[in-house]
């Protein structure tokens, strides 16, 4: 792609807002890099070519090993992927949770799927990922997207109470975490503050042990309760994933250990 098309097509990318969550790139998004190579990274969906400007919903790719992950805007799929010299081709087979999801996100997981199928060949290109067809054509453009933790903020949405359940965050409350540049991790547990350390590198993550503010919260009911499990499952975690302005940290056994929305990018 010539600097002049790459310029036309980041002023197309603003102009529409397709960089999910803003009007224009967020800052999350600032200064990402191309991928020296395919697998590991992540993208989020910034076009399709020859379709109207795409709704909120954010599509993702993420590689990983031989398996390729995301979500269409409405369903999570996974497959498996391969990649050489610039080919690249998709499954056969994919799996997908089966939600049903209004206009127009049903139709951008229709048209993502169809690109899905049909990608034989990508490039990597100042930041962006391409999807090719067979004869070269463009099918999809794929925005980089940042996977560090450090120099993040967070709301916590559902966190696992350690009897074998993930539940919401009590109405009324706030759940947050901040990694900070510096290694040190702070937030709230809805009534007291905490700060900690962590160490993340590549999806592995370990968290040290949290020290709390000594405040008693009555109001509303479970308060309490729900930051002690909040706190026991932050220290559980051993991996986290980031998917556009998503956060799962997961134990060391696969379960959940908490989720949360991207609050705030330093």
């Amino acid at each position: 792609m010539s600097p002049s098309a790459l310029k036309c097509l980041g002023a197309a990318v603003m102009a529409a807002g397709v960089l999910h969550g803003c009007s224009g790139m967020d800052t999350a998004n600032r200064g990402a890099s191309p991928p020296p190579r395919l697998n590991v990274s992540a993208w989020t969906l910034a076009s399709l070519p020859g379709s109207s400007p795409l709704p909120a919903a954010a599509v993702t790719l993420l590689f990983e090993g031989d398996r390729a992950t995301g979500s269409d805007g409405c369903n999570r799929w996974g497959t498996t992927f391969t990649a050489e010299d610039g080919t690249l081709g998709f499954g056969p087979r994919r799996t997908s949770t089966q939600m049903a999801c209004a206009e127009p996100a049903n139709d951008l997981a229709r048209a993502f799927n169809r690109v899905l199928d049909d990608t034989r060949a990508y490039r990597l290109d100042a930041g962006f990922l391409l999807l090719l067809s067979a004869d070269g054509a463009t099918l999809a453009i794929f925005a980089a997207q940042p996977t560090t933790l450090a120099g993040t903020a967070w709301q916590v949405i559902a966190y696992n109470t350690g009897r074998q359940a993930v539940v919401s965050v009590i109405a009324d409350t706030q759940l947050t975490l901040e990694f900070l540049a510096d290694g040190r991790l702070r937030g709230s547990g809805g009534c007291n503050d905490f700060n900690g350390s962590f160490t993340a590198k590549d999806s592995g993550l370990s968290i040290g042990r949290l020290a709390t503010t000594r405040m008693a919260c009555v109001q509303p009911e479970g308060r309490m309760a729900q930051e002690a499990a909040f706190l026991a499952a932050l220290e559980t975690a051993t991996s986290a994933h980031r998917e556009a302005d998503r956060l799962e940290l997961r134990t060391a056994s696969g379960a959940v250990a908490l989720s949360a929305r991207l609050a705030v990018s330093r």
